[in-house]
């Protein structure tokens, strides 16, 4: 998960940000209604609790369900009019996941970026944040339980006195309690009016009558349960603060509306106003909203209003219109977002035959504007998809694999580690999607590409011929400078005729020269695995060397600019074999150029592509820079490979790139480990042993000489 959120991210606070527009708006008519009953503004104030249970979502899926309901039965196509569209997306749906920043990446040294890129306190924080959230509404359910308790201590210690008054009328059982809470009904399915005793005593049998009136009026209105339900709604909201401005006014409401029948059922105002003043002097008021008593609300405010005695007005028809067309516009809205939501995805998968043809669109990554471009055909029926960032190569990267349904393209290229996925617009010109790689996601909205507004795509340079076998083998220039200090990543790079280093030491320069890990050479000063250099060389000759004659010039340059000299020996080391797995390889056979440069990189830890590569130059490259130990290629498999190999590292590995391996992560979907991923994906195993390898014992080796 990132924030880069997980995919429920956006969708919560879409959620929230309706259900407070919702809040809101019911605010606006109770205020309006204010001088009328308050049962109406209570029913007001329970809707908009229970909307942070219903989301909008569901009355949009109905509207899609009708939608398509009607288009079978009367063969009707809508046409939806993609102004209004996005104007109800904005709204329904204006959250959406941030982008991050990387750039595309086509060598090592992007994997320590990456790394640096997806800090682990970003993976971290959907676990924190879901952490906080289980914390808050564990905390809130505790207290609610530690309050229900009280209430049934009270009530195990409550004797029965049959049926008084107004409760024998309405069938709820009564009983006694020797603690001091208030009147109040307990229960919800099975209601229990319970009185503290001595009761009687403090108040007169006319205050008595109007305080069982109220509490009958609760009965009747199911105050209890609608109470338990808003609790509901603050234990899974607990962090909104408008689940606790509701509650106020749930409780003010329901008071007032239980005081208005009071009154209205013939309650002298004077002797109800004592009764509820000498229950507030004598008893405490009950710890849960779900038991309904008689103390709640402002008490200041309501014994105004019950000696004012003004008789709270009945809804006229424009009120009553007024809230049948809030209802319906509540209910509609999202309905018609459906219908339109749908007929546009409708119409999308009816130009779905127009996808091919070529797209472009700027992507910003790292602060870079990148111009990419997606040339889509069908091929026997199937898309195919070409990708160009123009600004950095000017050859394309093929897709894996291209899908088009419903609506939404979709499509992956594992050389770069990339894919796109993106939502087809009902214009038939736009399409906005995502652009994620290495998960790291960028918002990419591509437009169909016309003869006057296509970019150029640069022509890749001329193809040069393979340098001859006998030329010589060395560089015509050559120039070796210290890193820049603390400079992240590692990186071997041959652009044409050009070879470049980076943030390489001597010993990274021999294990590429000679094949060789750290621990194949003997005698070593300390500055040939601390002291990095960046090299940049152009060889002599024509023609373009193959991998062999470049590793002969780097070979020539060491004895040259490093003056190094050495001696050849066996020794008995720890090494992994690379052999094959029962299963036989599972690569697929390149078909590049035999000889032709591998190309082996990676698009961040434990993400691995290898192009046109012999075992032994991937073996190389898993000793040099992944694993502690050298790797010794015993699989005996010719011929050049293309795979992608993806696992989850460990602290033991990438020590040559000079990256830290971050902890792992509980994700149930991450790959295996190294040793697994190897032989599951690939067909190959790396087994620990020991052999007899050649090692290079350094007689004399010098810091390079000034360019």
């Amino acid at each position: 998960m990132s924030m880069t959120f997980a995919p429920w991210a956006p969708a919560l606070i879409n959620h929230l940000w309706q259900t407070t527009v919702f809040t809101a708006a019911v605010w606006l008519l109770a205020l309006t209604l204010r001088g009328n009953q308050a049962r109406t503004r209570y029913w007001l104030w329970m809707i908009a609790s229970l909307k942070f249970l219903v989301p909008f979502s569901l009355l949009i899926a109905a509207g899609a369900c009708f939608q398509t309901f009607v288009a079978g039965q009367f063969s009707w196509s809508g046409q939806a009019n993609p102004k209004v569209t996005a104007v109800m997306e904005g709204f329904a749906q204006p959250f959406s996941p941030a982008p991050s920043s990387s750039l595309f990446e086509s060598s090592a040294a992007s994997a320590s970026a990456v790394v640096a890129a997806s800090h682990p306190a970003a993976r971290l924080l959907p676990f924190l944040m879901l952490g906080v959230w289980i914390c808050g509404a564990l905390l809130l359910a505790l207290s609610w339980a530690r309050r229900w308790s009280t209430i049934r201590s009270a009530m195990r210690t409550a004797s029965s006195i049959g049926a008084r008054s107004h409760a024998q009328v309405m069938g709820v059982p009564v009983m006694e309690s020797p603690t001091l809470s208030e009147p109040g009904v307990f229960g919800i399915l099975s209601p229990v009016l319970l009185l503290p005793e001595g009761i009687t005593e403090r108040l007169t049998a006319a205050q008595l009558g109007a305080i069982l009136d109220h509490e009958m009026c609760h009965v009747r209105r199911r105050d209890n349960l609608t109470a338990a339900l808003h609790m509901v709604v603050e234990t899974l909201f607990w962090f909104h603060p408008a689940v606790w401005w509701i509650r106020t006014r749930l409780v003010e409401e329901r008071e007032r509306a239980c005081d208005e029948a009071v009154i209205q059922a013939g309650s002298a105002a004077e002797v109800y106003a004592e009764g509820i003043l000498n229950v507030c002097k004598f008893y405490v008021e009950s710890p849960l909203p779900c038991v309904s008593g008689v103390t709640g609300s402002e008490l200041k405010q309501r014994i105004v209003r019950i000696m004012a005695g003004r008789v709270a007005l009945k809804l006229n028809l424009g009120r009553k219109l007024l809230l049948l067309a809030a209802a319906l516009t509540v209910v509609a809205v999202p309905i018609m977002f459906g219908v339109v939501h749908i007929t546009e995805v409708r119409a999308q998968t009816a130009a779905g035959k127009d996808i091919t043809g070529a797209w472009q669109g700027t992507l910003n990554a790292g602060g870079h504007d990148l111009r990419v471009i997606a040339k889509i055909t069908r091929e026997g029926g199937a898309l195919k998809t070409a990708f160009y960032s123009i600004d950095q190569a000017p050859l394309p990267f093929p897709a894996n694999k291209t899908t088009f349904e419903g609506g939404t393209l979709k499509f992956e290229i594992t050389g770069i580690g990339g894919s796109y996925d993106g939502r087809y617009g009902a214009d038939g010109d736009t399409i906005t999607g995502t652009w994620t790689q290495a998960s790291q996601p960028f918002p990419l909205n591509l437009k169909r590409a016309t003869p006057s507004t296509a970019w150029d795509i640069p022509e890749p340079p001329p193809k040069l011929a393979p340098m001859a076998a006998n030329a010589p083998a060395e560089f015509d220039v050559a120039t070796i400078k210290p890193s820049k200090p603390d400079s992240p990543g590692k990186m071997f790079r041959v652009n044409g005729r050009e070879f470049s280093t980076l943030n390489t030491t001597l010993n990274d320069l021999m294990n590429f020269a000679y094949g060789l890990h750290p621990r194949q050479i003997v005698g070593a000063p300390a500055w040939m695995d601390s002291d990095k250099f960046d090299l940049l060389a152009k060889p002599a000759g024509e023609g373009q060397p193959d991998d062999k004659q470049w590793k002969s010039m780097v070979q020539k340059l060491l004895a040259e600019r490093f003056k190094l000299t050495y001696h050849q020996d066996k020794k008995d080391l720890s090494v992994y074999a690379l052999t094959l797995a029962k299963t036989g390889p599972k690569m697929d056979k390149s078909t590049g150029d035999p000889k032709g440069l591998p190309a082996l990189f990676f698009t961040q830890l434990g993400v691995l592509n290898v192009r046109n590569s012999s075992m032994g130059a991937f073996a190389q490259l898993m000793q040099s820079a992944v694993l502690d130990r050298p790797v010794v290629d015993q699989t005996g498999l010719a011929g050049n490979y293309d795979f992608v190999l993806k696992w989850t590292p460990d602290e033991s590995q990438f020590g040559g790139m000079g990256v830290k391996v971050p902890p792992p992560t509980e994700d149930p979907n991450a790959p295996p480990p190294l040793f697994t991923a190897i032989q599951e994906q690939i067909g190959l195993k790396l087994d620990p042993s020991r052999a007899a390898v050649d090692v290079f014992v350094i007689d004399h080796v010098e810091k390079p000489t000034e360019n």
